[in-house]
């Protein structure tokens, strides 16, 4: 009798979704993470007031592709790079970081030389996300 290898069928992207510092605003949070999960993917939501350190230690808990921040306290500058950083310290390399809220357009290349992939602001539409989350991962191979 012969025995036949089934290839694995691929897990659900894994997203995080936190809303990290003092901003106690999560109906945009709410409504990525509804999006992402009615589009297959399997949503990690921290709940508001998170560290950096918390959200990093979720992410690497949970085995995240990608990470999502909503910021609309205007911290975004502090909160940001720390979790990038501390991403970084801890050796997780292949998570996609994006970031969403009320961002000052000036402050959207230097979160992106940072590391973040995407920034999203107020009317960004749910699907461009989606597929920007979707095609990110993709690339970096983790789906």
């Amino acid at each position: 009798m012969t025995s036949t290898v089934t290839a694995q069928p691929r897990s659900k992207i894994r997203v995080v979704v936190a809303k990290p510092g003092l901003d106690g605003h999560d109906r945009g949070a709410k409504i990525i993470a509804r999006a992402l999960r009615d589009a297959g993917m399997e949503v990690i939501y921290t709940g508001l007031h998170q560290t950096p350190e918390q959200i990093v230690e979720t992410v690497i808990q949970e085995d995240a592709d990608a990470v999502g921040l909503s910021i609309l306290s205007g911290a975004h500058m502090t909160l940001v790079p720390r979790v990038v950083s501390l991403l970084a310290e801890q050796g997780v390399d292949d998570v996609l970081v994006t970031v969403g809220g009320t961002i000052p357009a000036e402050d959207i290349p230097e979160l992106k030389r940072l590391g973040v992939a995407e920034v999203f602001t107020p009317g960004a539409p749910t699907q461009a996300i989606v597929e920007f989350i979707r095609g990110g991962v993709r690339a970096r191979g983790a789906d």
